[in-house]
């Protein structure tokens, strides 16, 4: 009977899940291995090195976060705003270990000292930002009026859970949605 593997995806998601919580410094082998409840001579059966692991990381944050949505946004068809409908729906609802909002932030951080992952964050921001582009395009005839909807979304899906700010009477996801109507109008 032969020996039952961790799989590969399973080591990419708790590398992750340590990202987002502590950073770059904390994916480490072992503590992966610990988190998983396995030995850590698994993880060499599939990467040559942390450095092989963190670099699959990157790579499947970056095509979950863009592939992936968008063909999710895509595969129901619709106008521009039902397919914006979507991407808010979905982006407010990704919370996982590599669609979350912790991973996203811990992808930031790390990019500030490290210029290949700023690189990369570079190419996904352009990704988002050329795909909210084509759906506020749709709709918008004005190239300022599309920018500024464009970088209104994208800096309201970084920078919410930042601000601590009360709403008068509102809750936050009352105005959240009036931003949303905003946007879509």
């Amino acid at each position: 009977m032969g020996v039952t593997r961790t799989p590969r995806d399973r080591w990419i998601e708790e590398g992750l899940r340590a990202l987002a919580a502590g950073g770059p410094d904390a994916v480490r082998i072992e503590s992966l291995a610990q988190a998983l409840a396995v030995s850590k001579g698994g993880f060499y059966g599939y990467f040559g090195n942390r450095e092989a692991l963190l670099t699959e990381m990157l790579d499947t944050w970056e095509r979950t976060v863009t592939d992936d949505v968008i063909e999710r946004v895509e595969r129901d068809g619709g106008d521009a705003k039902a397919r914006l409908e979507r991407l808010f729906l979905i982006a407010s609802a990704g919370q996982g270990p590599v669609t979350g909002t912790a991973a996203d932030l811990a992808v930031r951080d790390w990019a500030r000292r490290d210029e290949a992952v700023a690189r990369r964050l570079r190419r996904v921001d352009n990704r988002r930002m050329a795909y909210l582009r084509s759906l506020f395009g749709a709709f918008c005839t004005d190239e300022n009026d599309v920018e500024i909807r464009c970088m209104l979304a994208v800096s309201l899906r970084i920078g919410n859970h930042f601000i601590a700010a009360e709403h008068g009477g509102g809750s936050r996801a009352e105005v959240l949605e009036l931003v949303r109507k905003w946007l879509l109008g």
